[in-house]
């Protein structure tokens, strides 16, 4: 069956994401990371401004989203898989801030599969703005439907 491409450009509700200094300790020490930027405010206000969190810190907006924020094109759950996440930073995040982000599909397309069948990529895109509306990040991940074998 032919993707549906009127799923390109559909957003999610707005989703508001809270940084905090406890989670974003919480979070560093789940993924080892000791960097002193997550952890000790005077070295992290003298570098950076102030505590930062890790790079994909972002992805826990999950935590924050009661479903409304998702987007979710008609894709089998049982063939589906992450197929490429990736983040682009634009200005600082700090502690303390607060943060809107938006989902949409950016993009869907088809590939052949190598063992039969046609997989459907989805991109998804997130962006992250201040309180002030400004752009401060994206997020872009891929999901991938894997084809259904084609049986002779």
């Amino acid at each position: 069956m032919p993707i549906d491409r009127s799923w390109i450009g559909r957003t999610g509700e707005p989703v508001v994401m809270h940084v905090e200094r406890g989670k974003i300790r919480e979070f560093a020490r789940a993924i080892k990371d000791a960097d002193p930027l997550y952890f000790d405010e005077e070295y992290a206000k003298r570098e950076a401004g102030g505590i930062m969190p890790p790079v994909t810190f972002l992805q826990t907006m999950a935590h924050w989203d009661d479903g409304r924020g998702r987007v979710r094109p008609p894709m089998d759950l049982k063939r589906t898989l992450h197929g490429e996440q990736e983040f682009e930073f634009l200005r600082p995040i700090h502690a303390g801030g607060v943060l809107t982000a938006r989902t949409r599909v950016a993009d869907m397309y088809e590939k052949p599969g190598r063992r039969g069948g046609t997989m459907t990529f989805v991109v998804m895109e997130t962006e992250f703005t201040t309180q002030r509306g400004e752009l401060v990040a994206r997020a872009r991940q891929v999901g991938i439907e894997t084809g259904q074998v084609v049986k002779d």
